[in-house]
């Protein structure tokens, strides 16, 4: 089993999408970067083992994981091996939180989606469909929600689909299209700091 799992990371030109590599410890491809994965247990159903997995490789537990593809090409491993892949998404307030605990491995690295490095196996073809896949299913679905705590401003929302997406989105339009759905709901409590106070939102809960 791979897992995919994005998370927005700052950098120098503000939020990045990026994703986390492992290096791997053992042949085929020694050294090499590869997605985050491991094998499945018989006993186990595939959600938990790709969140077995994750956590296992990376310490990370997402808040939000969905079954990708299975990627079976003949000529993908040496040991002939299917993969069944996840992609996940994880707040980037937690990313920190989860890799400080006791434990967390040290071959794990972070890396832009726009950046990513030739990995194992057919790894980045695998990191690319679940790039379109994301990029396709934010524009009609909450998914962005992975990525944000539960109360945000239209701004880190707005911030998360430039990220997504990788193109700068006019701020105006945005909220003007954000304000009629009724996906979003204002709260009573506003974000502070250097600014005006900005309003917090959050999705309405699907009953």
């Amino acid at each position: 089993m791979s897992t995919v799992i994005f998370s927005l990371r700052s950098a120098d030109e503000g939020e990045r999408l990026m994703l986390p590599l492992v290096r791997r410890t053992r042949e085929p491809h020694l050294g090499s970067w590869a997605l985050p994965g491991g094998w499945l247990d018989p006993a186990e159903d595939l959600d938990a083992a790709a969140s077995r997995t994750l956590a296992e490789t990376t310490a990370l537990q997402p808040s939000y994981l969905e079954q990708l593809y299975t990627f079976g090409d003949v000529a993908r491993s040496p040991s002939r091996t299917i993969s069944i892949v996840y992609w996940a998404l994880l707040r980037s307030d937690l990313v920190d939180a989860q890799r400080s605990r006791a434990g967390a491995p040290e071959n794990v690295e972070w890396f832009d989606v726009d950046a990513v490095p030739p990995l194992a196996f057919d790894h980045n073809r695998i990191a690319e469909y679940a790039l379109w896949r994301l990029r396709n299913k934010v524009a009609y679905s909450r998914i962005a929600a992975g990525l944000l705590p539960d109360e945000f401003t239209l701004t880190e929302l707005r911030e998360v689909y430039e990220a997504v997406l990788g193109q700068r989105l006019d701020p105006s339009n945005f909220r003007r299209l954000l304000e009629g759905s009724d996906e979003l709901v204002p709260t009573e409590s506003f974000r502070t700091g250097k600014h005006r106070p900005a309003r917090l939102y959050r999705y309405v809960a699907h009953s």
